[in-house]
């Protein structure tokens, strides 16, 4: 065996595989010119029938076409194999068969007795008739199958081709899983193809069958009459004897191959092996089965006909309608266990190997021991407001918050929680458990029991008092908040503060997917041609860091499609589009209706307006403003703004379009929350209320 792979540089069971193979070619094509004795002749009849019985077995089990893709070339095997025999055996039928019925074998000999039952008229019918049914029926029906399905599949072939580079394009799938399909398409064109070819061989058999027979009968008939003295009667009975079970012999494997290239051709693309498609499609509709039982018992009170056998099929049809639904969904729970119970071994997996400590929750909630403990009681209730602020933000900015992580961490201060975004701490306070927080803002604390501390979402005055002056907080009508409550508005406003980095580039692929037709296409034109999508996610970013709602994404697209061929710097073209979305932000900004603004001032308005540098072409180069004036702005600026905060009025700040950002990005460091205007962005129609200015 090693000298055998040293010389070929194949292994030993391989070569020696192809040379057998090649040795039974040689055995057939020999079997054509030498002669056989008898023996050696019933032994190839019965390995015939058993490798075509070999062949329909497989053709049932198989779960696609595609596992039995070598069925072409066994199927030409197969039939040479036969019309081998065939040939053989007529030299024996001519040659010796004036000595009786087993001179050709005992195999011809036995299914001459067993199928004709010593008649060979009933012999001669029974062999037309397989004729008939191979030739017109079975094979003739396969073969339109074989050569329409060709026909679909090379016409298909572009199609998924184009549908195979576009998944890979998409990074849908890699590039191993395209060269897989591509395969798999190519051999299914070549099967198809293969097998409209090779149906004609069993055609071509049928044929060949049926004139073999009749010259054997034809010509042993002559021989035996005119060579070895027999009448003509007895030469008509052995000779016809000989010759149709010669038939039959050949054509019983015959049929069985055909059959197997019928079912073969026949499955499609169903897959699973033919019981599974036949009974599994059957029995999927139990009214269908009761329909049919219930025919059979009608037919079964007819006069004149045999009432036990409907009823039995019938009474078979019904138990089948009633136990098949009860099995269906007792396996559909049995693979809903096993798939569950394959989630939770891979999620284990997944926790505990090294991969899962690189990735971090996108929203985390962590909390000390003694928090987490007050908390466990009420934490359905906990998992239902988040859910419920989730929801509120979705509706409010236009896409879903990530999930928040929530998860006890005994290394934090037993009464403290921290807040974390992409793992990184941006918040963090310790509670008073048990006790409730009353917000004061201006006014004085209440005369209980308790102390001055700050509330954590906006840094407003507030009063710790225990849980049981409630009753007494209500009574002073004084507005006050429980633990849970302010862990969530915590929470809240800190997402709310980091909107923009919780827009994933997925959570914005997915936006778009969910806009109209129209509107992907829009995208798609202006993200290959004037703007990438990670452009596309950054002016959605940007317009979330002001607290703007991306919820009208549609218009967002038109404002960016109209100005992304003339402009390329994001914060121009965010700029275009909030001026596009002057309705929405007056809109949302607006209380009662009525726009309440905030002006700069006539001192700081010609202030920022020569701190905006501008070039040749008019666009805007660089801000540069003395850092004194800019102290004494932000002086200004935040004691005005903190008075009218104070008074609990609901305002944005207005200024020029070119100085807008510069504003922003200087209030925004003192009043994070403070929403500000250019002059062009107020829509018309919106009421305006002018509260004063900063000068």
């Amino acid at each position: 065996m090693a000298l055998s792979e040293s010389i070929t540089g194949k292994p030993a069971g391989k070569h020696g595989r192809d040379i057998g193979f090649a040795v039974g070619i040689v055995i057939i094509l020999s079997v054509l010119f030498l002669p056989v004795p008898p023996f050696l002749i019933d032994i190839g009849l019965a390995f015939s029938i058993a490798f075509s019985v070999l062949i329909l077995m497989v053709a049932l089990w198989i779960q696609r076409p595609l596992d039995f893709s070598s069925f072409p070339t066994i199927l030409i095997i197969s039939t040479m194999l036969r019309l081998s025999l065939n040939i053989a055996t007529t030299r024996l039928i001519l040659s010796e068969g004036h000595q009786g019925t087993n001179s050709a074998g005992y195999v011809i000999g036995g299914f001459s007795k067993l199928v004709m039952s010593g008649d060979f008229v009933i012999g001669l019918i029974v062999f037309l008739i397989l004729i008939v049914v191979n030739f017109i029926v079975i094979t003739k029906g396969s073969t339109r199958i074989a050569e329409v399905g060709a026909r679909f599949t090379l016409d298909a072939i572009p199609g998924k081709q184009m549908s195979i580079d576009a998944d890979l394009s998409a990074g849908i799938i890699d590039e191993k899983e395209a060269q897989s399909r591509r395969r798999e398409l190519e051999e299914e064109s070549s099967f198809f193809g293969a097998m409209d070819g090779a149906s004609k061989f069993v055609r071509g058999d049928a044929i060949a069958g049926l004139i073999i027979t009749a010259i054997n009968i034809v010509g042993g008939i002559a021989i035996g009459y005119a060579r070895h003295g027999m009448d003509l009667a007895a030469a008509s009975d052995v000779f016809t004897k000989l010759s149709v079970g010669d038939g039959l012999v050949t054509q019983i494997p015959a049929l069985i191959v055909s059959l197997a290239a019928a079912l073969l051709v026949s499955k499609g693309g169903t897959r699973g092996s033919a019981d599974q498609a036949v009974f599994g499609q059957l029995g999927a509709y139990p009214r269908a089965l009761f329909m049919a039982a219930t025919l059979l018992g009608l037919l079964a009170v007819m006069p004149g006909l045999p009432a036990l056998p409907f009823f039995v099929l019938g009474g078979a049809m019904a138990g089948l309608a009633y136990v098949l639904p009860k099995q269906e969904k007792q396996r559909a729970a049995e693979a809903e266990e096993v798939k569950r119970q394959q989630e939770l071994a891979a999620t284990e997996e997944e926790q505990n190997s090294v991969k899962a400590s690189l990735r971090t929750a996108e929203v985390e909630l962590l909390v000390g021991k003694q928090l987490s403990t007050r908390l466990i009681a009420s934490h359905q209730e906990l998992a239902f407001r988040m859910n419920k602020m989730r929801k509120k933000f979705a509706t409010q900015y236009g896409f879903v918050v990530p999930e928040v992580r929530l998860a006890d961490d005994f290394s934090i201060p037993p009464k403290s929680y921290q807040i974390k975004i992409h793992g990184t701490v941006i918040a963090e306070y310790q509670l008073r458990v048990g006790e409730l927080m009353v917000l004061l803002g201006s006014k004085s604390a209440p005369d209980l029991p308790g102390e001055e501390v700050k509330e954590p979402a906006f840094g407003m005055r507030a009063y710790s008092v225990p849980e049981m002056f409630a009753d007494d907080l209500k009574n002073e009508q004084l507005p006050y908040a429980d633990n849970m409550s302010v862990l969530l508005t915590h929470l809240s406003e800190v997402i709310r503060n980091n909107l923009p980095q919780l827009l994933s580039y997925k959570d914005m692929k997915a936006l778009i997917e969910r806009l109209d037709p129209e509107y992907r296409k829009l995208c798609d034109e202006i993200c290959s041609s004037h703007i990438t999508y990670p452009g596309l996610q950054a002016v959605l970013k940007l317009l979330l860091a002001e607290r703007v709602s991306i919820r009208n994404l549609h218009l967002i697209i038109e404002a960016i499609a109209e100005i992304a061929p003339h402009i390329r710097r994001t914060e121009q073209i965010v700029e275009h589009v909030r001026i596009r979305m002057a309705q929405q932000l007056c809109g949302d900004l607006s209380d009662s209706g009525v726009l309440k603004v905030l002006r700069l001032g006539n001192r700081w308005d010609l202030a920022f307006h020569q701190a905006v540098k501008r070039d040749a072409k008019g666009e805007v180069r660089e801000f540069d403003i003395d850092p004194r004036q800019l102290e004494e702005f932000g002086q200004e600026a935040a004691k005005t703004i903190r008075a009218y905060i104070d008074a609990g009025e609901r305002f944005v700040l207005v200024t020029a379009p070119e100085a807008r950002t510069y504003v922003r990005m200087i209030i925004e460091r003192m009043f994070p929350t403070l929403p500000v205007l250019s002059h062009v962005e107020i829509a018309r129609g919106v009421e305006i209320s002018v509260l004063g200015s900063i000068s």
